[in-house]
């Protein structure tokens, strides 16, 4: 089951997938597409630089719809950006924060609340720290750890759908923030 706003721009049909053309402010149509749900995979992210903080509401909302149907795992894609205590940011590292925090600010703060949301949950979360994302073919084996420990600044969209596909029933990364790339 997917919830999506626009069906016609997810490419991929499979006779598994349901979709759901809908919308993750409207609390209602969240807990719809979460009954009866194993897990929650969600790639959420802004659609504009605006302080509408779309997706920490949207993201308030799934977990509220997790915790109210029993579902317990939760894999969302955030930015690179977003830190984690484990971190270790070189000077390229620090600039792209500087450089998100003077072009993309609301992005940048909406993404933060949405993990801060995630933090605080009891849910079993991950959060999948995503460097810049590329169409091109996955190449060469996917790196997972933290910033300034030997992960790179790409990942290709199918290296991130098969490992955040993996997190379902893999709890190695249960309550923790891993970057990945290519």
């Amino acid at each position: 089951m997917a919830l999506v706003r626009t069906p016609s721009k997810l490419a991929i049909e499979d006779e598994r997938l349901s979709l759901i053309q809908g919308d993750v402010q409207d609390p209602a149509q969240v807990q719809s597409a979460i009954a009866g749900s194993d897990a929650v995979l969600s790639v959420l992210g802004p659609t504009s630089n605006e302080p509408t903080y779309e997706v920490s509401r949207g993201m308030a909302n799934i977990t509220a719809a997790m915790e109210a149907h029993g579902v317990r795992r939760l894999v969302q894609s955030v930015g690179a950006g977003i830190r984690d205590p484990r971190d270790q940011p070189r000077l390229f590292d620090r600039l792209i924060k500087i450089a998100l925090n003077l072009f993309s600010r609301h992005v940048y703060e909406d993404m933060g609340r949405t993990a801060e949301i995630i933090r605080a949950s009891d849910l079993d979360w991950t959060l999948v720290r995503v460097p810049m994302l590329t169409g091109d073919p996955v190449q060469g084996d996917l790196k997972v750890g933290y910033l300034g420990q030997g992960v790179g600044p790409r990942v290709t969209r199918a290296a991130l759908a098969a490992f955040m596909l993996q997190q379902v029933e893999d709890t190695t990364y249960v309550h923790e923030a891993p970057v990945i790339s290519n």
